[in-house]
């Protein structure tokens, strides 16, 4: 199985999602965190198991938060890219591959 390794940029966007969610409620922020981790657990487990997406990429939708996980699998590791909200631009995270 290969490590995953996020981008800085998808560590922060993952704790400013749970912030927003703690300020709005402690059972949303616990909810954001409890679909987020098993899908990160999919992921490395079965990195193929979710479509292509943008260049390169493939992307993890979540069910109950408007949160997509966008990762490439590289040689050595499974690259999380991003941790985008569904309402941004698409691709926005493009500079960092």
């Amino acid at each position: 199985m290969k490590p995953l390794k996020y981008h800085p940029t998808a560590r922060r966007e993952i704790k400013a999602a749970h912030a927003w969610y703690v300020r709005q409620s402690l059972q949303a922020a616990d909810g954001f965190y409890e679909e987020l981790l098993p899908a990160l657990d999919r992921i490395q487990e079965r990195p193929r198991l979710y479509p292509p997406h943008l260049y390169g990429t493939q992307r993890a939708v979540l069910d109950r938060y408007p949160f997509s996980i966008v990762y490439r699998e590289l040689l050595s590791e499974i690259q999380i890219v991003a941790v985008a909200h569904a309402k941004r631009r698409p691709g926005y995270w493009a500079g960092r591959l």
